[in-house]
């Protein structure tokens, strides 16, 4: 399940990380990549646990908090601190796996279940720079407007095309869910939506409501891995 997540940061909030990380001291990206990876990583990073690191990284977290699709998609148990990334005219990703294991200093280890991206400018900002995403019988392409969140299965293949104009900004992380299974997932999140959209039509107390509320926490207990 591939969901795109629009408004994950208001206007304010892209304004604010634009300015921090235009002000920021930017890495090679090869010094976060695993050892495949990192031959096919041509990008910029910030450095983990520099103060610009910590600060958009928290306030991402508490609007990934407050954002009601992202948690019903991801069901989220563990999200590691985002991480930021420029791709400037030339700079690429070539197809790549995520790990699965994510091992933080100071943060329990977890499992990366989805992979996230967050666009931090326009799709007129920059040409190229697209996010590929292979999938058994297809290949797909995302370019979100700013602010906007793509979320995908960490165990796809994906790469970034090469930008040709401008410069991408992003920042990126990983979820563990409380849900380990895809499917399982889907099928919740798809509940889930059901459950919203009949609350737009019935009163909270009926009994029709009250059932499919009841159903849907007790299939989230019957699968929850924590």
């Amino acid at each position: 399940m591939i969901v795109t997540i629009p408004n994950v940061l208001n206007a304010e909030e892209v304004a604010r990380c634009r300015e921090a990380l235009a002000q920021a001291a930017w890495v090679d990206g090869k010094e976060s990549a695993g050892e495949q990876a990192r031959d096919v990583k041509r990008n910029v990073q910030i450095r983990i646990n520099s103060q610009t690191y910590e600060a958009l990284g928290d306030m991402i977290l508490h609007a990934l908090g407050r954002n009601a699709l992202f948690n019903s998609v991801a069901i989220p148990l563990r999200v590691r601190s985002p991480m930021f990334n420029r791709y400037d005219v030339g700079m690429s990703y070539g197809a790549h796996v995520d790990g699965a294991i994510h091992t933080v200093p100071g943060a329990p280890r977890m499992r990366a279940d989805l992979s996230s991206t967050l666009f931090l400018c326009g799709p007129d900002e920059y040409d190229g720079g697209e996010l590929v995403i292979q999938r058994l019988h297809s290949t797909e392409t995302y370019k979100l407007n700013a602010g906007d969140l793509l979320v995908y299965p960490t165990d796809t293949i994906h790469s970034v095309s090469p930008v040709t104009r401008g410069a991408r900004l992003a920042a990126f992380f990983w979820t563990q869910s409380t849900v380990r299974s895809h499917e399982q997932r889907a099928i919740l999140h798809e509940l889930d939506m059901a459950i919203v959209q009949i609350r737009q039509e019935l009163p909270d107390t009926h009994p029709a409501v009250l059932s499919l509320t009841n159903v849907y926490h007790n299939q989230l207990r019957l699968h929850a891995d924590c």
